[in-house]
């Protein structure tokens, strides 16, 4: 809950955060959908990876600690995303070969972000995915994917 509450912290109009994490006002801008929304209730915040995609990619290899700072992780503006609910649980657990979001503009912006993620948490990518990254990066002339690598703290 309280990590909802801080992604959803990043709006264009913030919100101001109430007893008992509840968030008052604000207004969010979903570029999967190309939607304002003024009532974070119809929000998801969207792992940009999805967990499943992360376990099938690695995470299922990491101890719980890493597996948990994986899905909260608030330091990369790429990996929590706060989106429109419909557009979230119509991707579900689908990587780019299988569901891009509905508006082209954030196409490059998504698969950009896509590639920061998998590379800071050092995941891989199955061939399909890496074909889909690959044919839509294409569009992308002038692209740029920034990350900084979470270390792997093998003691925990």
């Amino acid at each position: 809950m309280w990590q909802r509450a801080r992604a959803l912290e990043e709006a264009v109009e913030r919100p101001e955060l109430a007893p008992g994490c509840k968030l008052t006002g604000g207004r969010w801008f979903s570029p999967y959908d190309n939607t304002w929304v003024t009532a974070a209730s119809g929000l998801d915040v969207d792992h940009l990876v999805p967990l499943a995609e992360s376990w099938d990619s690695g995470a299922s290899a990491w101890n719980a600690k890493r597996r948990e700072a994986y899905a909260n992780d608030l330091a990369s503006p790429t990996s929590l995303i706060a989106v429109t609910a419909k557009s979230n649980r119509a991707k579900a657990d689908k990587d780019p070969a299988e569901w891009m979001p509905p508006t082209a503009a954030c196409h490059c912006a998504y698969v950009t972000g896509w590639v920061e993620t998998k590379l800071r948490w050092s995941l891989t990518a199955d061939d399909r995915e890496r074909d889909a990254l690959l044919g839509l990066a294409k569009d992308c002339p002038g692209a740029t994917v920034t990350y900084e690598t979470v270390p792997f703290d093998t003691t925990q």
